[in-house]
């Protein structure tokens, strides 16, 4: 997900986290994005962040974002993992509803 600054994104990140909807985010600031939105050329500064959660929470994940976001569009996609230690992968289950 992308945020426009450091305190929306802290102030989703806290709530998802909170609500246990992911087990940590990740706050990386210092984006650039270029984009076109309604007929114009973007060029904004964001905020990333990376947010780890279970796949079966990525509908509630989905939705609690998109009601939290300030943004029309809000950027919300999943990636796959591919592998990763078990340690963490265990951690991330225990800390998610």
């Amino acid at each position: 997900m992308t945020a426009p600054d450091a305190d929306v994104a802290g102030r989703i990140a806290s709530t998802l986290v909170d609500e246990r909807l992911v087990a940590c985010v990740n706050i990386l600031p210092g984006l650039r994005s270029l984009y076109r939105w309604e007929g114009k050329l973007c060029d904004e500064g964001e905020v990333l962040c990376l947010m780890k959660t279970r796949l079966d929470l990525f509908p509630a994940l989905r939705d609690r974002i998109a009601a939290l976001h300030p943004y029309q569009v809000p950027e919300i996609i999943a990636l796959p993992l591919a592998a990763g230690s078990a340690p963490y992968l265990d951690w991330v289950c225990q800390s998610t509803r």
